[in-house]
């Protein structure tokens, strides 16, 4: 493998990786945002169905 390819790899792995900041940077801002706006977070939310549907098979088994 020559310099040039090197170079160009390294600089493909760079590129790659700052668009997975990048979209790690946009998540965490989303999510702060719905905080902000009194919104629960999307894990909170999930567990929240969670809690109701368990309560919800708990009162209606036969």
């Amino acid at each position: 493998m020559g310099k040039a390819e090197q170079i160009k790899d390294k600089a493909q792995q760079a590129a790659e990786q700052a668009k997975r900041k990048m979209g790690d940077a946009r998540n965490e801002a989303s999510q702060r945002a719905s905080q902000a706006k009194g919104r629960p977070s999307p894990e909170e939310a999930r567990r929240a169905r969670q809690e109701e549907q368990n309560r919800f098979d708990r009162d209606y088994d036969a």
